[in-house]
């Protein structure tokens, strides 16, 4: 038994995630230049998710629905703060001027990377968790103060470090992007580990959950890179989802909120700030289009 789960679920997990690493890095649409890269992208999103919720479906047989209901609380929140990841990867690459296929084979070396230290992340926020109490104030706390950072910011790209912006070409090596993707995944951690903590402590769920969220990543950038303009209001989406889980996690000794109906509550954050997102882009659009008349 490793953390409360047999060693033999571990070993099949980091397979899988072995499996499916491989299987993206031989794609069609990452290999060569294809007609439709979006549509691959968006199918192997698509496969991903699948392959998440068969992993949930498997936990709730297993280890019974309350488990599974945190692991999916967990994907939903990883996943949604990673979008804020893909603005500063799109920054990035256009900073260092790397074509689409060198940005597969970066993300690729980042996401690998990125399991590693998730990992790292997570056991010690857990073995805190553990020892100290006091610890739950400080990640409340600093997932506020994130909520605030992204709601005052005006925008998600306004979150991205100056010296992001100001990166210059690699000159033929993928070194320096690698470094700076994993660099960039250890700042986002800071706010999407603390936030999953807040719906689970169990330590096989809140790391398989990260993971299996990280691993669409790739996929969700080329899929929506060229639509994350269109996310004009994720920052106040993301921000109300952060603020949420550290009130969450601030008053869990006081009030207990089901984790159902936290699923409930972010679903109708990231609703909100989606449906916003395309009235606001249709009423932009109609404003455009009858100016040339």
């Amino acid at each position: 038994m490793v953390a409360g789960v047999s060693w033999v679920w571990w070993l099949g997990f980091h397979a899988v995630v072995a499996a499916l690493l491989v299987a993206d890095s031989l794609l069609p649409g990452h290999r060569r230049a294809t007609r439709h890269p979006q549509a691959f992208a968006w199918l192997w999103t698509g496969v991903l998710v699948l392959a998440a919720s068969g992993f949930a479906a498997w936990i709730a047989v297993a280890k019974g629905h309350q488990p599974a209901l945190e692991f999916v609380a967990g994907y939903a929140i990883e996943t949604s703060l990673s979008v804020d990841n893909l603005f500063v990867f799109l920054v990035l690459f256009q900073g260092f001027r790397i074509s689409p296929k060198r940005q597969h084979t970066a993300l690729l070396w980042g996401v690998a990377g990125a399991v590693v230290l998730r990992a790292l992340f997570i056991a010690a926020g857990i073995t805190l968790l553990q020892r100290f109490d006091w610890i739950t104030w400080i990640f409340g706390l600093i997932l506020l103060y994130a909520a605030w950072r992204l709601i005052r910011g005006g925008s998600a790209n306004a979150a991205i470090p100056d010296w992001i912006r100001k990166l210059q070409p690699a000159k033929g090596s993928l070194l320096p992007v690698i470094l700076a993707v994993e660099f960039t995944d250890v700042l986002f951690a800071m706010d999407s580990i603390p936030a999953v903590l807040a719906v689970s402590h169990n330590p096989f769920v809140v790391y398989t959950s990260n993971i299996a969220a990280i691993l669409g990543l790739r996929s969700l950038y080329f899929a929506l890179a060229s639509l994350l303009d269109r996310f004009r209001y994720l920052h106040y989406g993301l921000g109300a989802l952060l603020a949420f889980v550290a009130l969450k996690m601030l008053g869990a000794r006081w009030i207990e909120v089901p984790i159902t109906l936290s699923l409930a509550i972010m679903g109708a954050i990231l609703a909100v700030c989606a449906v916003v997102s395309v009235i606001a882009g249709i009423r932009e659009q109609g404003i455009g289009n009858s100016s040339l008349w």
